[in-house]
């Protein structure tokens, strides 16, 4: 085995190489976060590992913007493993194709179910609740998804009482796994 193979399989990160949103190839810790073998995912389509339709498509147009921009995504979101059970994950992509940034790319995975569980939500508390991970305001918020920011303080309200969270700052702790 190469050493570019070996380290790829290998990699203490989950790493795949996707052709139009589908994996091709994946290593072995990629398998072992999202519950398989390597060869369980060739082929598969990243839509099988999203919680929902909803939130492939809506991620997907968000990282396509951005990559078209960058040829660069990360997020941190929740993912779903082959038996169904959610978790969050930090993923990070890079187009090897600029000019149709999902033809070819390379993604890694990182489990952060340790330090952060999922709280059963809605894609659209899931959709706050990841903006607000990455530090957006809820004006910022309401006007990325087509919301007054009274409604996105109305969500945020919900997945405060969700995670048991004290305050705003408190919640962002739990999402982000910081002490709290």
């Amino acid at each position: 085995m190469d050493i570019a193979t070996l380290a790829f399989t290998h990699a203490p990160v989950g790493l795949a190489y996707a052709e139009d949103r589908t994996i091709r190839r994946c290593n072995l810790r990629f398998a072992e976060i999202f519950g398989g073998a390597p060869e369980d995912f060739a082929d598969l389509p990243l839509k099988r590992l999203y919680p929902s339709a909803e939130d492939y498509e809506r991620i997907g147009a968000q990282g396509l913007e951005v990559m078209r921009a960058t040829g660069r995504y990360d997020d941190e979101r929740i993912m779903q493993r082959l038996t169904g059970v959610a978790f969050w994950c930090r993923v990070r992509g890079e187009s090897l194709t600029p000019e149709a940034p999902f033809r070819r790319s390379v993604w890694s995975f990182s489990d952060l179910s340790a330090a952060r569980p999922v709280v059963e939500l809605t894609a659209r508390e899931r959709e706050v609740a990841m903006l607000t991970a990455q530090g957006r305001t809820s004006k910022e918020i309401g006007r990325e998804i087509g919301l007054s920011y009274r409604t996105v303080e109305l969500y945020r309200a919900r997945l405060q009482e969700k995670f048991g969270a004290r305050n705003l700052a408190d919640l962002v702790a739990k999402f982000s796994g910081l002490p709290h």
